[in-house]
């Protein structure tokens, strides 16, 4: 019995054999890139002083960069919490997180081994700081604002030895250079905590951690950011930031000693070193002190300007923008690298760059990467178009959009873009060209960058020939770029709504359709060709139509539990299209996909079931579980170019990869810490894109025996002139 004879065999239900089976067809797929970073502050950032990796959180993934070679290793948490915090141990060796979410645990991860080796779960609700004391016996958690505790871990024991509760919001934790006490500070908050106690305990129960306030005099209400206690001759000091902008030094004595002005109009996060001090400040600035008197020693290169088209750079001078009223993104976090000398920043836009500060009056840019800034709300594939098209927009690049109103262009394969290119940002010194390093991201089309208000791409679609990218937001405007120019060529108020969902007719029908779905629960039918003109309005739907789909017929689902199958007619008017069928379910259905044959659609529905449909008499043929979990809907639905598999999202955040025709699940991957909003297998058919609203997008890699089954199916595809095509259902 052939594949299609499977599906059109009836209906029925294949679940996973057993959680047991689930859990080790997980390993078909891996983590092979994360493009976003979920780090809020300096504690969800840090430097191994060893090897000179950078980590930071991305959703609930620990990304490992090596900076230099553009390299990740990925930490992913396995109980599906968000990391807000980590820190190296001083040997490298291990890696401590902090998570969100109820009951959340201390995470010990062996960094070279890549997996978790202990857990502490002595925390209710949310953890904000994590740090290694420089002796490595001790780990302190510090909770959030709802949980309030402070936790003194003796790692090696697996036991808590002391632990005591904080009266306000703890931003910041440092140990001392002799592990002898750690200081916390946040709102209105500097606070010494002394270890001598706990040491001489022999009591196998957590004994109260002793504490004292520093003595802030006139700073008292300030709210002190972050921390970091001093190193070599001036280990006896502690060094806060306000978020007013103040560098504080306080003595052996707790006493605020001195303090400085930074000139900014807000400062989060610094960074210690024998010789320097690194402040994080508003629009892009970070400023460098010496820790021996607070003296002012440079001003590090701003990155990007804010709206900074990032293809338009040739040179390093571009980036130094004339205008009046440019803006910079603020800087969050920063660590520092003693070994390479290199100083990596985190800014509010969700960009990194790692800095060369060897030389301060020589400061050269090692590395940059530049993320969404939000949720990510769809992505698309560029196709495989022949014709005269960029080289960098072929096979194997993709474009993402954002609720931070931007729509990137993005590659797989790592190549050197300008913007990342050996052309160093550097001070107004002098200007070097020394590092080369690799960037995945191609370009950035700001939607109406100049409005404060941000409406929010809700989803893009690419015309077939590869030529227009057409845009639809939350107010209901519908925006095409030509993506040659990357021009906006039409923007037209199209919905009085959200539009949920756009679709490019398959040039084998012939036509060259634009279709546009909407929350206000209409659909219009562009012509393409005749400059997006109106062909017609469909209003068969009572509610939200969450998709629609050209596959020979025109396809439609959404929130009022109906499919709708439309076919085109010719007509003196023109094309018009007519209903042929119309189907009610007893579930609302988010999503569609459709078969390479155009033969069968997908439909995610909100019971966690798939529903399989013939396009061409509109039955159900087949339904299958759609997801592992007991709990939550199916959101979206993705089948592979060779209609072999189908990817599925469920709102537990859970990727699942079931088999099309058995409905046998073959892998489940997690490690988003919002719900994923998109998903698309690539051409080659070797890895799956997933983007979230954690504003991340995952790059996982399939495994071989997956793509070699997808390619031998694509090739009887193409083999067999007798497959059915989206041909068959043309004009009437």
């Amino acid at each position: 019995m052939d594949s299609h004879s499977k599906v059109a065999s009836g209906i029925c239900c294949v679940r996973p054999r057993s959680r047991r089976r689930t859990e080790t067809t997980s390993s078909p797929v891996t983590l092979e890139k994360v493009l976003g970073i979920t780090a809020s502050g300096n504690s969800g950032l840090a430097c191994d002083p060893r090897s000179g990796l950078v980590a930071y959180p991305a959703g609930c993934v620990v990304v490992l960069l090596n900076p230099k070679k553009n390299r990740q290793h990925h930490l992913i948490n396995t109980s599906r919490k968000t990391i807000t915090a980590l820190s190296f141990s001083p040997d490298g060796k291990y890696l401590v997180t902090g998570e969100s979410g109820h009951l959340p645990a201390v995470r010990l991860w062996d960094v070279a081994e890549q997996k978790q080796v202990a857990e502490l779960q002595k925390h209710k609700f949310g953890i904000s700081c994590v740090a290694f004391s420089p002796n490595g016996k001790y780990i302190v958690s510090v909770g959030n604002q709802h949980d309030m505790m402070v936790n003194v871990w003796a790692w090696k024991k697996d036991a808590v030895v002391a632990a005591n509760k904080v009266s306000s919001k703890v931003t910041g934790v440092s140990f001392s250079e002799d592990s002898t006490y750690f200081v916390t500070v946040g709102n209105r908050h500097v606070k010494f905590w002394y270890l001598d106690h706990c040491k001489a305990s022999k009591a196998s129960a957590p004994v109260p951690l002793l504490g004292r306030s520093g003595l802030l005099g006139e700073l008292r209400n300030n709210f002190f950011c972050d921390v970091a206690c001093g190193v070599g001759s001036k280990s006896e000091s502690t060094f806060c930031i306000t978020s007013s902008g103040l560098l504080c030094e306080f003595n052996s004595k707790r006493m605020l000693d001195k303090w400085v002005d930074l000139q900014t109009s807000m400062a989060q996060s610094l960074s210690l070193s024998e010789d320097m001090i690194f402040c994080g400040c508003a629009d892009g600035t970070v400023r460098a002190f010496s820790p021996v008197d607070l003296h002012f020693v440079c001003t590090l290169p701003r990155p990007h300007h804010l709206s900074c088209d990032v293809s338009a750079i040739t040179m390093a001078s571009d980036l130094f923008s004339t205008k009046i009223d440019t803006r910079y993104p603020d800087a969050i976090a920063v660590t520092y690298d003693p070994i390479t000398r290199w100083l990596s920043c985190v800014y509010n836009d969700h960009s990194l760059y790692v800095w060369d500060v060897r030389d301060v009056k020589r400061v050269g840019k090692v590395h940059s990467v530049l993320f969404h800034a939000a949720c990510v709300w769809d992505l698309e594939m560029f196709p495989d178009a022949p014709g005269d098209i960029d080289a960098s927009l072929s096979s194997g690049a993709f474009i993402s959009c954002s609720a931070d109103n931007t729509i990137r262009l993005w590659r797989i394969e790592d190549q050197t873009q300008i913007y990342s290119h050996s052309q160093n940002i550097i001070s107004s010194v002098s200007l070097d060209f020394i590092y080369v390093c690799v960037q995945d991201l191609l370009n950035i089309i700001y939607i109406d960058g100049n409005t404060k208000v941000r409406t929010g791409i809700r989803t893009i679609c690419i015309s077939p020939d590869g030529k227009h990218l057409a845009s639809g937001d939350r107010n209901g405007m519908l925006r095409v770029h030509d993506l040659t120019s990357m021009k906006e060529i039409l923007k037209v108020e199209a919905h009085d709504a959200e539009i949920l969902c756009l679709e490019y007719s398959k040039p084998e029908t012939g036509l060259k359709l634009l279709a546009t779905a909407s929350r206000d629960r209409l659909i219009h039918v562009l012509d393409a060709e005749d400059d997006y003109s109106l062909v017609q309005t469909l209003d068969d739907h009572s509610s939200s139509i969450t998709a629609v789909r050209f596959a020979g017929e025109m396809i439609s689902c959404g929130a009022d539990k109906s499919i709708y199958f439309q076919t085109a007619h010719k007509t003196d008017r023109g094309t018009e299209f007519r209903r042929s069928h119309h189907k009610v379910r007893k579930t609302t259905l988010y999503d569609m996909g459709v078969d390479p044959t155009c033969k069968y659609a997908a439909v995610a529905c909100q019971d966690r079931c798939i529903r399989i449909f013939d396009i061409s008499s509109g039955e159900q043929k087949k339904l299958y579980k759609g997801s592992i979990s007991e709990d939550g809907s199916l959101l979206r639905v993705q089948i592979d170019p060779s209609g072999q598999y189908v990817a599925t999202s469920c709102s537990d955040k859970n990727i699942s990869i079931f088999d099309f025709y058995s409905g046998e699940c073959v892998a489940t991957i997690f490690g988003h810490s919002e719900i994923v909003t998109g998903m698309k297998f690539t051409s080659d058919c070797k890895h799956l894109i997933s983007v979230s609203g954690d504003s991340c997008i995952f790059v996982w890699r399939l495994a071989p025996e997956l793509t070699i089954s997808m390619r031998e199916r694509l090739c009887q595809l193409r083999q067999n002139p007798d497959t059915p095509t989206c041909k068959t259902s043309g004009l009437r």
